[in-house]
């Protein structure tokens, strides 16, 4: 078992394939849901969805930082190539901000939560609004990572291995 966590196979990664894509999707799903409740429950007047939104932003809180555990990790052993530094950095960037803005605004739930949990002020649902918005952008990067660079693919492991890919 030890040998399995030690090397490294043809993804370049010590396990079967990439950690991070799954449990960001989870956080993704989470914020974007939870941003879709308050704007229903905020123009309905359906307020149960207020909660629902609350614990969706609690569990993402927590799971963002599982994500950027195994990014950083998943990162470090990707050896990017030069064309894709620059993609992986502002990738970096915004997953690390996105920690501490997803963090701030659920503590800033909590706080409306407790002061009346049938109520969101206009300035939250907006400030909801710009989060699923840099949400997208992170998205949009992560697949650029992906799908146009091609880190933790075979192939572009393999380039990398011979020296293909500077």
């Amino acid at each position: 078992m030890l040998e399995y966590l030690t090397s490294l196979n043809d993804h370049n990664l010590p396990y079967p394939d990439t950690i991070h894509p799954i449990v960001v999707h989870f956080v993704i799903a989470m914020v974007v849901f939870a941003f879709f409740c308050d704007l229903v429950g905020y123009f309905t007047g359906r307020t149960h969805l207020f909660e629902v939104s609350w614990w969706n932003m609690l569990v993402a809180t927590v799971a963002i930082f599982v994500a950027i555990i195994f990014g950083q990790f998943e990162a470090g052993l990707a050896q990017p190539y030069d064309l894709a530094k620059s993609v992986l950095n502002l990738h970096t960037l915004v997953g690390w901000s996105l920690s501490g803005i997803i963090a701030a605004i659920t503590a800033w739930r909590y706080v409306i939560r407790s002061r009346n949990p049938n109520k969101l002020p206009i300035h939250y649902m907006l400030v909801g609004l710009f989060l699923t918005l840099i949400v997208g952008l992170q998205v949009y990067l992560g697949d650029e990572l992906v799908w146009v660079y091609g880190l933790h693919t075979v192939p572009v492991v393999e380039a990398v291995k011979e020296g293909i890919l500077p």
